[in-house]
């Protein structure tokens, strides 16, 4: 049976590099690749038959984290795992917050990655042996994103909770848009207060302390 897959990352070389190491399995087939998580989503929306997508964490636009979360979301059935050079707590565990069902470090060989993706499609969590270490060490002692001031309550407009409850449940701007009656710039500008008054750089940070301080 042909399994079709996708291939997301900034960087056209690694992609050629992930396309060359499984060149060699006649079973997996490429559906189609992009270089960053916006295009993905494109992409999905004409053709959402792949099975499996390996996803890069640092591209432009839409970063591998917040394009797992949106096609989790929308994608439930499509498996997805990061593969990446970032081995650190903080991306492990976003990755996993994120629904990733899997997490490999690029430096992985062909047949690894080719055992990893057949492991993944039949229901397990393939993951690089440091990283599965990583992963059990979070379980032991949980990583909590902090704040400056953690401790301060943070005061955000009810509007403001409105944008960041639909930015929660994956929504695009343009849609947030459209249910808030509002202008996409609008809603961009209402994400930059928030990721101010919270600290934060990312809608996977801001998300995961709204929900810590119950703010949604």
């Amino acid at each position: 049976m042909n399994t079709r897959i996708a291939i997301i990352d900034d960087n056209n070389f690694l992609i050629k590099s992930v396309k060359d190491k499984l060149s060699f399995y006649t079973d997996i087939t490429i559906g189609f690749t992009a270089n960053n998580g916006v295009l993905c989503m494109d992409k999905l929306e004409v053709d959402a038959r792949v099975k499996l997508i390996l996803m890069d964490i640092e591209m432009p636009r839409l970063n591998g984290i917040e394009a797992t979360a949106l096609i989790k979301q929308k994608y439930p059935q499509i498996k997805i795992i990061m593969l990446t050079v970032f081995d650190d707590d903080e991306n492990i565990f976003k990755a996993i917050q994120s629904g990733a069902d899997g997490y490999l470090l690029k430096e992985t060989p062909p047949q690894e990655l080719y055992n990893a993706i057949l492991q993944t499609l039949e229901g397990g969590a393939a993951m690089t042996p440091s990283i599965a270490l990583k992963t059990l060490n979070l379980l032991r002692s949980p990583l909590s994103i902090k704040t400056n001031n953690d401790e301060d309550t943070v005061k955000l407009s009810g509007r403001e909770i409105e944008v960041l409850e639909q930015l929660a449940v994956g929504l695009p701007y343009t849609s947030i848009a459209e249910n808030l009656i509002i202008s996409p710039s609008t809603v961009r500008r209402h994400i930059e207060n928030i990721y101010k008054k919270l600290q934060v750089h990312s809608k996977v940070e801001a998300i995961e302390i709204a929900k810590r301080k119950r703010i949604i």
